[in-house]
């Protein structure tokens, strides 16, 4: 060895040692930066195939991607260092998030990633696709159920007297509630909870044409009003 390579491996090990880097730390930090962006991007394939909403955001999905990759790097920091450690809490502790999470299975999805990083950041990779499989097999059971049929809300006008009893025979073996019946003047508001197993509205054609039935609304019903 000469003298040039000795000061360079000199510098580097130096450089290494300040750094906290050995060879068992690197090969650790790839595999759980590769493990992170596959499961990460894995998270990102059950979002998209599972989605159950109008509009697909990509940006969200692709958010998922990069928490998964982020948190497995904060995990790996703090547990290599113990002032880094420190310093990441009161750095997080002071962060706010203001963005509003208007679906309970996008915070689903969010705290799926998180964990995923967190448990490749702490070495335990078995644990981490075990639990990417469960959650998959979970997803997938629920949503199947949930595919099964669809709440809707009906909003109908009438004024004749035996428009509202028709109104309930139009719907047939349809699964229905009485949510709320209120009468104005000569005008009749009747809501329903409807659980439709179709795309099918036919049905709201019959409605619309019972006698004395001004109008027929449908909304879908997830927990909250859209309109």
């Amino acid at each position: 060895m000469n003298l040039q390579d000795y000061f360079k491996k000199s510098v580097w090990e130096s450089f290494a040692g300040s750094q906290g880097l050995t060879s068992d730390f690197v090969v650790t930090v790839i595999i759980s930066m590769v493990l992170s962006v596959v499961l990460g991007i894995l998270i990102y394939k059950v979002y998209g195939h599972y989605f159950g909403g109008v509009v697909f955001s990509n940006s969200f999905a692709v958010t998922l991607v990069g928490m998964t990759v982020l948190t497995s790097m904060l995990t790996l920091a703090i547990s290599s260092n113990v002032i880094i450690s420190l310093g990441m809490v009161g750095a997080l502790s002071i962060v706010r998030y203001r963005t509003a999470i208007k679906d309970p299975m996008d915070l689903l999805y969010l705290f799926w990633a998180i964990s995923e990083g967190i448990t490749i950041g702490a070495g335990l990779y078995v644990l981490a696709v075990i639990t990417f499989f469960v959650m998959m097999i979970v997803i997938h059971i629920f949503y199947n159920k949930k595919k099964r049929g669809a709440i809707y809300i009906l909003v109908a006008h009438y004024d004749s007297e035996t428009a509202g009893d028709q109104i309930i025979r139009s719907l047939g073996k349809m699964k229905h509630q009485l949510k709320s019946k209120t009468i104005r003047n000569n005008v009749t508001e009747l809501t329903m909870e409807v659980l439709c197993r179709s795309n099918n509205t036919l049905f709201l054609e019959n409605m619309k044409a019972i006698e004395g039935v001004r109008d027929v609304t449908l909304i879908q019903y997830n927990g909250e009003y859209h309109g």
